[in-house]
């Protein structure tokens, strides 16, 4: 039978109604009946001595405390007390047009509880996504958002909250996170707030495939080490708080974490997608959910999720091949927006194995053309910890077993400290090569995750320019770090002859940080999602490590002056496009493309009044003009001014949120009461799928008291509690009709405390129990004379 997607949310398991909450370390049946007399004394004697419990001086719901919790809330914790979370759920629409899609996310907040609320939500997004339309639907209202300058955008939101309106604000904080807030939800209430993003289809080889991000993996947030000093008399002083913070804003992208041994999962997600190729399809492969597949056609495909709904805790990938042996190798698509003409063209380089790579130069110097010196960096951090260590394991012992002869290699481990197997690259020959995979083997995850220092380490050439190497950085790990631009600042930096390839690994890695990373470090970005996908995967890298480079990329406009993006054309390897966006001032010219594979020339032209039409081109032309103007300025090829004064004004006028702009949509009428408390309540996330909670926060402390390590990684507040979810409201069940079968949860159990806390707890009821019986003997009521 179908359910609404919202009724996850909120009866996961109506076989678990009525079920009680498991105290951990409770002595025994005892401790609760004399809870339970305690409050009862406090509750029936409260009302003689003129207290109302539980409300507040304005007559609204205080926070709730632990004993105050009902079967099926979520509690975070807020200071000293707890406070109920809103509940989502998500149902993502995607149409795929060709060379581009089309995503529709529709998110439904509901707020189980009695007072008004505030949502935050991190929420994470395609980095290459133009995010440009923004609706809020509160009852039959629809509300369109505005794209607004940052700060701008934050005061008109701020200034709706205060005064009781319904508001919906989107804000970028980085290009694949996003931070997505409601005001003003009330008791019982649902608003739904749909955003809407155009994304280019990613093709490499045959293939062609989209990435939905569904969860925001916890980042290591590098502390600030930067200290300033106040010195007073006789020398003696004090530092002042820490500066420089290489994650000014990691309170905004580090949202709560549910503990998924004792917490079942939240915000449950339906995807369908309309899958449009443009020509007959051959295979359609969805890698890490099962998934429905209808064909109404040789070209059209149509994906559902096999159960309808899905836990949101690992990126969806959807895969497709067309049907006959070789793919279209060339797409021209134009739209007319305004005064100008925007065109998208893929176009992929014929294969030429026999012809050696290019570089290095080609004059006299240690080792031969074509012989490779790589240095292969691998993550051992805690957040690598269950199925992604195994899977990048795994990929480097992969690669070490196809390194050639005259090959030179290193291998470097990293968490919070960093290892190499060899003070310097060595010869690949059998004794080097098995040291090393023992070293591989042996490694287990644990600690933070600094990539800095590693991937100095990695970028240090020894031999220098003059080498005939061609040296190649291979960085396997999943990311997760809140300080992406001093990695950025690295490569740009130290990259000299270098090319760096980005292995993301594990069920929900930062796109965001491999992609831009390859990109400064003139490589590719591979993602391994499971252990499945390792052979094939690092199969394809290491075809594209042996491959030649396609170089000095150039393109051209017979007919006017073309503005395309990107600024610069990468060097590529076998298999991959050529992808150019471009804004072109008339449509009657033709597009020209030269390129040199090997010491070959290669040259393609294009006729732009033969083009086919596409949707949404303007935004991606935007979308990527921005991200050059990023680039550009991590480069030093432009001011941060520069930088900023390109980014807002294309935002601006193609109405995207980007680091400086935001979409804000307001409700015109004040539905919060005055006076009326708001309240604000980080929504939780789940742990990505395959990773160990206590890799990431650290390790449990143990019922014999003994301390905990300190975590190397920020850890998660005890405090963010889950109990088995309630039955839906009325509100909720309206919403749009998704059967789910979701997984049946146990028995929850909160944490362990390994403290006497019940104990004071029970002692502490009994005694304010008692001194209200004294108040009232010792204060008779007293009767005034009429």
């Amino acid at each position: 039978m179908d359910v609404p997607i919202t009724h996850v949310l909120l009866s996961k398991s109506r076989a678990h109604d009525g079920a009680q909450l498991s105290y951990s370390r409770c002595p025994s049946l005892l401790i609760r009946i004399v809870v339970t007399a305690a409050m009862a004394i406090v509750t029936f004697l409260a009302p003689a001595a003129g207290v109302r419990a539980g409300r507040s001086t304005t007559g609204l719901p205080l926070m709730v405390s632990l004993a105050d919790a009902r079967i099926g809330s979520l509690l975070l914790r807020d200071g000293e007390q707890y406070v109920e979370a809103p509940r989502l759920a998500t149902d993502i629409d995607i149409t795929v047009s060709g060379p581009t899609l089309r995503a529709r996310v529709t998110q439904i907040f509901n707020n189980p509880t009695k007072n008004w609320v505030e949502a935050i939500y991190v929420n994470p997004l395609p980095d290459g996504g133009a995010v440009d339309t923004l609706k809020m639907v509160i009852g039959d209202r629809i509300v369109v958002g505005e794209i607004k300058q940052r700060v701008e955008a934050k005061m008109i939101y701020e200034a709706a909250k205060r005064s009781g309106r319904k508001a919906t604000l989107i804000e970028q904080e980085r290009p694949n996170i996003f931070i997505n807030s409601v005001a003003n939800i009330g008791p019982g209430e649902t608003v739904v707030v749909q955003i809407e993003y155009q994304e280019p289809v990613h093709r490499s080889g045959n293939t062609s495939s989209l990435r939905v991000p569904l969860v925001v993996a916890p980042r290591y947030n590098p502390a600030p080490i930067t200290q300033t000093v106040d010195l007073g008399r006789g020398g003696w002083g004090k530092t002042n708080e820490p500066a420089n913070d290489p994650v000014p804003d990691r309170d905004r992208i580090t949202p709560p974490v549910l503990d998924p041994r004792v917490e079942p999962p939240t915000n449950p997600v339906a995807i369908t997608v309309l899958l449009n190729a443009g020509f007959p399809l051959g295979d359609v492969k969805s890698h890490h959910h099962a998934v429905k597949i209808d064909a109404p056609s040789d070209d059209v495909r149509v994906i559902r999720l096999d159960n309808h709904v899905t836990r949101a805790d690992r990126d969806f990938e959807l895969t497709w091949t067309p049907a006959a042996a070789a793919a279209p190798s060339v797409g021209l698509f134009r739209e007319h927006v305004g005064n100008a003409d925007y065109v998208l063209a893929l176009v992929t380089p014929p294969l030429k194995a026999d012809v050696p790579p290019p570089y290095p130069p080609p004059h006299a110097g240690e080792g031969r053309v074509g012989d490779r010196e790589m240095v292969f960096v691998i993550d051992n951090s805690g957040s690598m910890g269950g199925t992604s260590i195994t899977q990048a394991k795994a990929s480097l012992l992969f690669a070490l077993d196809r390194l050639k002869p005259n090959d030179r290699f290193n291998v470097i481990r990293f968490d919070h400290t960093m290892d190499a197997v060899f003070a310097d690259t060595v010869a690949a020959d059998t004794g080097n090569i098995a040291r090393a995979k023992a070293f591989v083997s042996a490694l287990q995850a644990s600690g933070g995750t600094e990539m800095v220092p590693p991937m100095k380490a990695a970028l240090s050439d020894r031999r220098g320019p003059d080498s005939q190497y061609l040296r190649q950085v291979v960085f396997l790990t999943d990311g997760e770090i809140g300080n992406e631009q001093e990695l950025f600042d690295t490569i740009a930096a130290m990259r000299g002859r270098s090319r760096v390839f980005m292995v993301g690994i594990g069920s929900a890695p930062n796109n965001f940080l491999m992609t831009r990373a390859a990109e400064i470090g003139r490589g590719t970005f591979t993602h391994i999602g499971s252990v499945d996908q390792v052979q094939e995967r690092m199969r394809e890298l290491i075809e594209k490590l042996g491959s030649p480079v396609v170089t000095g990329l150039t393109a051209s406009y017979t007919g006017g002056p073309m503005d395309a993006t990107p600024d610069a054309l990468p060097d590529l390897y076998r298999g991959e496009p050529i992808v150019i966006a471009a804004r072109l001032g008339a449509a009657d010219g033709v597009l020209e493309i030269k390129g040199m594979i090997g010491a070959r020339p290669w040259t393609v032209t294009l006729p732009v009044a033969k083009a086919a039409e596409g949707t949404g081109l303007s935004k991606l032309w935007a979308r990527r003009k921005i991200t050059d103007a990023e680039m550009a300025h991590r480069l030093g090829q432009a001011s941060a001014a520069e930088a900023d004064q390109r980014i807002l004004a294309l935002a601006l006028e193609h109405h995207l949120v980007s680091r400086l702009t935001s979409l804000v949509a307001v409700d015109a009428t004040p539905s919060r009461p005055e006076g009326a408390r708001l309240t604000r309540a980080e929504l939780p996330l789940n742990l990505p799928a395959g990773w160990q909670f206590d890799k990431v926060f650290g390790v449990e402390r143990k019922d014999d008291d003994t301390p905990a390590p300190q975590p190397l990684e920020r850890r998660a507040d005890a405090g963010n509690l889950a109990v088995k979810p309630a039955k839906p409201t009325t509100a909720m069940a309206a919403a749009k009709p998704l059967a789910v079968a979701a997984p049946q949860p146990a028995g929850v159990v909160l944490p362990k405390t390994a403290t006497d806390a019940e104990l004071k707890l029970m002692a502490g009821l009994l005694l304010l129990a008692l001194s209200l019986l004294l108040a009232l003997r010792r204060h008779p009521h007293r009767h005034t004379a009429h």
